[in-house]
């Protein structure tokens, strides 16, 4: 399912005011492959991919138009976003918070740091249909559905 942001509260925000948002570069390439891993896993996705490719495509994300993001609390990372820039409205490909770190806010936090520091209002998302705990979390920060991508396969 595609998602696209509406007007969200500023009022309900919490979690750490501690959390920065660090780009990515090069040199991040292990620990972003690390994390999209279990992306992959927690969002029980059909990527077969191995952590070599998983590196490689890594990389020619950040080659292009996208920007791969840490998310850090007291220097640790807990999770991380990749984002294509060159579109409009911005498209958040991957978005995760470690699972160590989740039911403390900071994924609300994470979302509100990276949308007021790229002075972005509206962002696309996809999430994988069987997904639910993502899509309950995108919906609670207000995205809405806008239209189901389907996949016919033999």
């Amino acid at each position: 399912m595609n998602y696209n942001i509406n007007e969200y509260d500023k009022s309900d925000f919490c979690g750490d005011k501690n959390m920065l948002l660090e780009k990515c570069t090069y040199k991040d390439i292990d620990k972003l492959t690390q994390l999209n891993k279990q992306l992959i896993e927690d969002e029980m996705s059909d990527n077969v991919m191995s952590i070599e490719e998983l590196k490689n495509r890594m990389k020619t994300f950040l080659d292009t138009d996208y920007e791969a993001y840490f998310f850090t609390v007291n220097s640790e990372v807990i999770g991380y976003a990749l984002i294509n820039i060159s579109v409009k409205p911005i498209y958040l490909r991957q978005f995760l918070i470690s699972r160590e770190y989740r039911r403390n806010h900071y994924g609300e936090t994470a979302f509100m740091l990276l949308k007021e520091k790229l002075n972005i209002d509206t962002i696309d998302i996809e999430v994988l249909s069987w997904n639910e705990a993502g899509k309950a979390f995108w919906e609670k920060l207000g995205f809405i559905e806008r239209s189901r991508y389907m996949r016919y396969t033999n």
